[in-house]
């Protein structure tokens, strides 16, 4: 890896997976086994946060009791991973990441997905050898990217920071690469509003090529 070499951080869900649809379905069925209202996808965006909690207490007017977070987060796992496997990766997702890998730049992918999910997922969608690594969260913790992150860049060798771009689908993507010193590009077809996105302060985009694109001129 060359001190000019330019590395891409991939966010997973919402990201590279067009997963939103199982979100909002996992969502509202955690929502409806505490007796919560269904959320739309416009108010979704609008309000999602991390730490997860914290988007539940902007939903409810308050934090959920720790009893509740248990429901709540165990329903939205088990309805997740049941709808996921009927998700498929974003537009032209798999063409830029073989590009990517063709023109001899390296990318990984980092997300807090639990990672005994999603490196098979990602193996079913045939791209787990377009990364150098995939990192998934390996336990229950509801924080952010941030230590995630350095832990990640950490095990990338040789790869410095002011050299990477992360791409993701959530305000948190953005903080956690300020967190170590990369830059950050945010795609809209996720988990936040385009207005959310771009109180970040971070480029905002509409498609994946416009992020590889617009990543490529921030390195």
């Amino acid at each position: 890896m060359g001190k000019h070499a330019k590395h891409l951080v991939w966010d997973w869900n919402g990201t590279l997976l067009d997963d939103i649809s199982a979100v909002i379905g996992a969502t509202n069925a955690a929502f409806a086994e505490l007796g919560l209202e269904p959320i739309t996808l416009e108010r979704y965006r609008d309000l999602y946060t991390v730490p997860v909690p914290k988007f539940y207490e902007r939903l409810m007017g308050r934090l959920p009791t720790d009893a509740e977070w248990i429901v709540m987060d165990d329903a939205f796992h088990r309805h997740y991973w049941q709808q996921a496997e009927g998700c498929g990766l974003t537009v032209g997702a798999a063409e830029l990441l073989a590009a990517r890998q063709t023109s001899g730049f390296t990318q990984s992918l980092l997300s807090l997905a639990p990672h005994t999910e999603l490196v098979p997922l990602v193996r079913r969608h045939g791209i787990a050898e377009r990364f150098v690594r995939v990192d998934g969260r390996t336990d229950r913790s509801t924080d952010g990217k941030s230590g995630h992150m350095v832990r990640h860049l950490a095990a990338l060798e040789g790869v410095p920071a002011d050299r990477v771009v992360v791409i993701g689908d959530a305000a948190d993507d953005a903080i956690a690469a300020r967190f170590v010193g990369a830059k950050a590009v945010l795609y809209t077809g996720g988990s936040h509003s385009r207005a959310s996105l771009a109180r970040v302060g971070v480029p905002v985009v509409d498609s994946l090529a416009e992020a590889v694109a617009v990543a490529d001129e921030l390195v």
